[in-house]
């Protein structure tokens, strides 16, 4: 029987993989030990109890980004966060830890040295963040969601993905996926989130041309997450839902879809063969442009500037394009060949070989 610690979260772009590589740990050996550290301030607070495993918690520890109090009180508190960890990995015997980035993972890293035992990584987007390009420098196990992404030690294993998105059949999902949104079966779908945070021009671009789109032939899905600025208009063949419990069913539905460009968004789109157009946010270091160049340029997907998605683009391209629906299934296969629904095998793979 192996422990395993894996580390990361804040957001879920590090919390379902994290989840993903759990699950597919738990299911190949039932009598694995897993303990999952975070912060109680990121997403992994509520949702990896829900999945029903352990949480361990360290104080939420941003690196400074310039010199002030907070620059100077770090040092001392990371000391203090990697003895945490590291008595936490000899008090429960790990043999492992695997860091999927965010607050948790470089005291993680830290600590697997401590401690003398192998650790392992996975970096979600294309262009790394800081917890994982200091990581990748001590450790040969270094699995990445894209090819090209420039770490050391960098194999591409893609996105561990959850299980209900992995192993869904699309076409035998639609009847139940009809019921659950009240759709219409001889129309097309068209989904729009922009994830859990939102999207705010995203959503109030689709809003202002909701009557376009339909008037078009296709029905929305929209997802607008956030603080639910946007009040249903009462369209018909139009649905606006805060949030969405199944995506999966979303998923089976979707004919093409505009999204933000986050990591996970973009490995399942192209594992499940959706074509979109991606509106990266524009805030930030950048990643989400990165991770959506290579579908775009296998041509499965669209990459717009937050600032150029308005009304006037949806009226001059994207009404055109699902107008267009022979040019939409090319897409989509074309989004397929791209894609990788074995993320969480290789990662667990990698895993594997870093324990000998």
């Amino acid at each position: 029987m192996s422990r395993y610690l894996l580390a990361g979260g804040g957001t879920a772009g590090h919390v379902n993989p994290l989840l993903a590589v759990a699950d597919r740990l738990r299911r190949d050996d039932p009598g694995a030990e897993v303990v999952v550290l975070g912060t109680k301030e990121g997403l992994e607070a509520r949702l990896v109890p829900a999945r029903g495993y352990e949480l361990a918690t360290i104080a939420k520890l941003p690196f400074p980004r310039r010199p002030n109090g907070a620059a100077l009180r770090f040092p001392g508190q990371y000391r203090h966060a990697v003895r945490s960890v590291t008595h936490l990995i000899r008090d429960r015997g790990i043999d492992i830890v695997v860091g999927f980035g965010g607050y948790a993972a470089a005291p993680a890293y830290s600590a697997a040295r401590s401690a003398k035992v192998p650790y392992a990584l996975h970096e979600a987007n294309a262009r790394p963040g800081l917890a994982n390009r200091l990581g990748a420098r001590s450790t040969p196990w270094v699995g990445v969601a894209f090819e090209g992404t420039r770490l050391p030690h960098a194999r591409f294993v893609g996105m561990p993905l959850r299980p209900e998105i992995e192993e869904l059949d699309r076409a035998a999902a639609r009847p139940e996926a009809l019921a659950e949104f009240g759709f219409a079966a001889d129309r097309p779908t068209l989904l729009v989130t922009g994830g859990s945070l939102g999207a705010r021009r995203l959503n109030q671009t689709i809003a202002d041309r909701a009557e376009e789109v339909t008037a078009a032939g296709w029905q929305v899905l929209h997802i607008q997450g956030g603080r639910g600025e946007l009040t249903d208009p009462g369209i018909e063949h139009y649905r606006l839902l805060d949030y969405c419990d199944r995506m999966d069913l979303a998923f089976a539905l979707t004919d093409f879809a505009v999204a933000r460009a986050g990591a996970a968004t973009v490995c399942e789109f192209a594992a499940l063969g959706i074509p979109a157009v991606y509106v990266p946010f524009p805030i930030g270091n950048g990643e989400q442009r990165f991770n959506a160049a290579g579908v775009v340029e296998a041509g499965g997907g669209i990459l717009v500037d937050d600032a150029v998605f308005l009304p006037s683009w949806v009226d001059a391209r994207l009404l055109p394009l699902l107008a267009e629906r022979p040019a939409v299934e090319e897409m989509g296969r074309r989004a397929a060949s791209t894609g990788v629904r074995d993320g969480s095998d290789r990662m667990v793979a990698l895993i594997r070989s870093a324990l000998g």
